[in-house]
């Protein structure tokens, strides 16, 4: 089928009027290089005018370092901060950016942006990077992007390379205005059409490299740990075969051939489905570590993600806790991972919900290189139909952790709007800044990116985002039990949707309580995989924090909490308010027609109508249920059906 026009295009953050301040000023830009040539570029575009070093100028660009070498030294050598990293200063009314490479050119140009402040700036992580779940071809029941919620696919229509990847170019400069660094092209469930992107379907990957090499992002792709036997090449894919092993060589090397700056592999494996080392009783480090003597002669790097669980769990089972999971499959191997294994860990212990606590994983491997997990698609948490701004959240694990790499699964897709819900772009941007910067103020950021996006805006979308995952959490699952979602799709109220399924997601609700019991007194024991103090925090009902007591506790419903009320009547007060507070949203949206477009106005208006309609679903759904469990009123007597 023939692809069709896309509509007018939003520009998101990087509107026309971004690099104002540069038009008709003096600029110097010095230095050698793509990542340069993209520089002098972006002032063309601002309106600037290029002059040549050692004459009068507004603003001075200086790159240091090379033009950039394709296989830099190191495992970390082709993201290190020296070379993303710039300085800035102010004398006699010009601006002056030095940087310490191209990278850092490119950074320090768009940070101008934000009128960034005179000083050293350099980048807390080292890796950057956005994961997309695209499928090249359409998956019968995921689509064309598992968990996508913005479209299709930026990269491939119906199974083929995209005719015109100028979208993924400007794709590649938004990334870059917020500080990311690298993209994973391809969904981490490789698909049969997905596993030969690594072999006779290579030139596409390096068709996207090409567009996002403009803009300093590198390409990273998805791969299947049985591609050898999958291909029919090889009997075998147990990692310790040297004809495996020297199969990846020859692959990754003809990747190289092909994308001499290739960023490197990505790796869900063992995990609900997906093949792995354990079919050839082999450990994680063994199928990581075979990887990355592929990638090392290369300096790039094997990301593994630490999400491998039982997905075919007895829900008879007490004992069985898949929050465990990640710690007792990786813990052990700490100090076993060569340096360029970079072990991916979701931020909390369970699958991305509204409240989890941190995962112990990202506590217990001080000798191995990990990365923090984000997801800023919506898939628990509304699925870009709801508002829920979500770097309050991530701003508190990230001040948590000392990682090497901040990962998120990507948000974006070719809707106009490129997140589905215009208000979901703060998420993306928001990816960037605080994997540049983990310290950064979320609401702050927010504020960045609505003054760039919608700067007419500002108090309404600051009224409506700033609490925005806080009123999703209220009317959706109760003090960190999670799920509660409708099974498959994960969008809307089902109180027992995976109760009785082998997924091990539950609640435990009863007509006594509710909660799960982890503690290491008289449950699954998983309280004991945290350091101290946090292990005895959690252990017990006195001091573990309210948000989370049914995580890690089962309790009566007249179980009392630290905020003074019961949890049937916090159940009911937070479903009540959750849903009334969107009401107030959708009410102060209304009223600010003529700050935003017609077609972003529509937009924004349909989908809070959606979320009101879905919050007040949830809030139905929610306390029917309880009472009904419960028996015991709403204190407030109000509706309860």
């Amino acid at each position: 089928m023939t692809e069709q026009p896309s509509p007018e295009i939003h520009p998101a953050w990087l509107p026309s009027t971004a690099f104002r301040a540069i038009a008709s000023r003096r600029v110097v830009v010095d230095g050698d290089g793509p990542l340069v040539d993209t520089v002098r570029d972006e002032v063309i575009r601002a309106g600037g005018i290029l002059t040549a070093p050692g004459e009068p100028a507004d603003l001075v660009l200086v790159s240091g370092g090379s033009s950039g070498s394709p296989h830099p030294s190191g495992p970390f050598g082709s993201f290190g901060s020296s070379g993303d990293g710039f300085s800035v200063s102010r004398r006699d009314g010009t601006t002056v950016v030095r940087a310490d490479g191209p990278s850092g050119l490119l950074n320090g140009w768009f940070a101008l942006a934000r009128d960034v402040p005179p000083g050293r700036h350099d980048p807390a992580l080292p890796l950057r990077v956005l994961d997309h779940w695209d499928n090249v071809d359409l998956h019968p029941v995921m689509g064309r992007v598992e968990r996508g919620y913005a479209g299709g696919s930026l990269f491939w229509h119906d199974g083929a390379l995209r005719e015109d990847l100028s979208r993924v170019r400007d794709y590649a400069r938004l990334l870059a205005a917020s500080g990311i660094n690298a993209v994973t092209i391809n969904n981490v469930n490789v698909h049969a059409t997905e596993t030969r992107l690594l072999t006779d379907r290579r030139d596409e990957v390096a068709a996207i490299a090409a567009e996002f090499r403009r803009y300093g992002v590198r390409v990273h792709l998805s791969i299947n740990f049985a591609a050898p036997v999958f291909l029919g090449d090889l009997p075998t894919a147990d990692p310790l075969d040297d004809r495996v092993r020297a199969w990846w060589s020859r692959a990754t090397a003809r990747m190289f051939d092909t994308i001499p700056d290739f960023g490197g592999y990505l790796v869900k494996a063992d995990s609900e489905g997906q093949p792995g080392p354990h079919t050839y009783h082999r450990t994680h480090a063994d199928g990581a570590n075979m990887l990355a003597e592929a990638l090392a002669p290369f300096g790039a790097v094997v990301r593994w993600r630490a999400f491998v669980y039982d997905h075919r769990q007895d829900w008879r089972d007490r004992g069985t806790d898949r929050a465990r999971a990640a710690h007792d499959h990786f813990v052990p191997l700490d100090g076993t991972f060569h340096d360029n294994v970079i072990v991916q860990v979701k931020y909390g212990p369970m699958d991305f919900q509204t409240r989890e606590p941190i995962s112990p994983v990202l506590l217990a491997m001080p000798r191995t290189n990990l990365a923090v997990e984000l997801q800023a698609t919506q898939e628990y948490t509304g699925q870009q139909k709801h508002i829920c701004y979500l770097p309050p959240m991530w701003s508190a694990v990230l001040r948590s952790v000392r990682v090497r790499a901040l990962a998120a699964v990507s948000n974006a897709g070719d809707d106009p709007f490129w997140t589905g819900h215009p208000l979901a772009q703060a998420n993306l941007y928001a990816v960037g800044r605080l994997a540049w910067d983990p310290t950064l103020d979320p609401i702050a950021v927010l504020d960045e990116w609505i003054t760039w996006t919608f700067p007419e805006a500002r108090d309404v979308l600051h009224e409506l985002m700033d609490d925005s995952w806080q009123t999703y959490e209220r009317y959706t699952a109760p003090l960190g039990v999670g799920f509660m979602v409708r099974p498959g799709h994960h969008y809307g109220p089902d109180v027992d949707g995976y109760e009785y399924t082998p997924w091990g997601t539950y609640h435990f609700a009863d007509r006594d309580g509710i909660g799960v019991d982890r503690t290491r007194a008289t449950g699954t024991g998983f309280t004991a995989q945290y350091p101290q103090p946090l292990s005895d925090l959690y252990e017990s009902r006195d001091t573990c924090p309210d948000e989370l007591l049914l995580f890690f506790h089962h309790v009566p419903y007249t179980h009392v909490l630290h905020s003074g009320v019961t949890v049937i009547q916090h159940i009911y007060d937070t479903h009540f308010t959750g849903a009334a507070r969107v009401a107030e949203m959708r009410h102060r949206f209304q009223k600010s027609a003529d700050l935003f477009t017609p077609a972003v106005y529509a937009r924004i208006s349909a989908l809070l109508d959606e979320q009101l309609r879905s919050a007040e679903e949830w809030r139905d759904q929610i306390n029917t249920y309880f009472f009904r469990k419960s028996g015991i009123p709403d204190a407030r007597h109000r509706r309860i059906h």
